[in-house]
């Protein structure tokens, strides 16, 4: 697969697991590590690959490992800062979906070219 020519999905970790509330907030880590595996298994509905997918965790989920078919970034700092760099650093041309409800976030990174799309895009309500 030409990882330059698939399409990068940045996923928002804490902002799609905070979009239903299922009792995330006990175990943010496992919650993440949830996300993650059924990013694994069900990919980007309506997205055929090639798809590369990195989900972006922060706070207490930090440390989550990546699986096949998954990257896995902790965000040193602020998550949105981190996925705003990922997007900035993508090849030329390359198409970027972030996936997030954040505001800001949507905002910052649609002005570096980037398609946005909300949370039920990876985790249906």
């Amino acid at each position: 697969m030409d990882d330059s020519a698939s399409l990068l999905v940045i996923v928002d970790a804490a902002n799609v697991v905070g979009s239903v509330p299922d009792g995330w907030w006990r175990d943010r880590r496992g919650a993440a590590e949830r996300l993650r595996d059924r990013l694994a298994a069900d990919g980007v509905p309506g997205r055929p690959g090639p798809v590369e997918i990195v989900l972006v965790v922060e706070g207490a989920a930090r440390g989550v490992d990546s699986v096949p078919g998954v990257r896995v970034e902790s965000a040193p700092g602020s998550g949105d800062d981190h996925m705003v760099a990922l997007v900035a650093g993508a090849a030329d041309g390359r198409p970027v979906l972030v996936v997030t409800a954040d505001r800001e976030l949507r905002r910052r990174v649609a002005e570096l070219g980037a398609e946005v799309a909300g949370p039920r895009t990876v985790r249906p309500a």
